[in-house]
């Protein structure tokens, strides 16, 4: 029996790029605070490009803790449903084209999320990555960081629990 070439893989970082971008534009919160998602393979980065809306003190002027702590639950989020929906794309068990078409599966829903805040934030574009520490069928814990200028300097960092949706969701 002959094995079916693989796409091209033109095709498949298309499939996965549309994947992403439904699992984004599903979420209105994430288009008010204007959040993008760089991906280069599973790894997504955060992007959170300042606008004047988001500065809570103008006398420094610094970041709104609140925005700051929107953006790494969000980032939180979005990274622990991409890790799962990566695998189930790259295994073949979820079809990209019912994302694309609206067909989302539930979103991870917040037990808790505790926020370090470490520095001010500066008014300049901020960045976030996730990194998944455990996914189960019911629990998943996410650790998210922050910074702006240098990933070595972060400016918050932030771990969440969350409760995965069910299968039937």
């Amino acid at each position: 029996m002959a094995r079916s070439r693989p796409d091209p893989v033109q095709v498949v970082k298309q499939r996965r790029d549309a994947a992403l971008k439904a699992l984004v534009e599903g979420v209105p919160y994430i288009r008010f605070l204007g959040i993008q998602f760089d991906r280069r393979g599973d790894e997504l980065t955060a992007v959170m490009p300042f606008s004047e809306t988001l500065i809570g003190n103008p006398a420094l002027p610094a970041l709104h803790g609140g925005a700051t702590a929107a953006f790494l639950e969000v980032s939180a989020i979005i990274g622990l449903s991409w890790s799962i929906l990566w695998d189930e794309i790259e295994s073949g068990r979820l079809d990209p084209e019912k994302l694309v078409d609206g067909d989302m599966p539930s979103l991870p829903k917040t037990i808790g999320f505790t926020v370090d805040y470490l520095r001010s934030g500066l008014p300049r574009d901020a960045y976030a990555r996730a990194q998944v520490n455990r996914s189960g069928r019911r629990y998943a814990s996410v650790h998210v960081e922050a910074w702006q200028d240098n990933r070595a300097r972060p400016i918050a960092q932030a771990t969440g629990h969350f409760l995965m949706p069910r299968g039937d969701e």
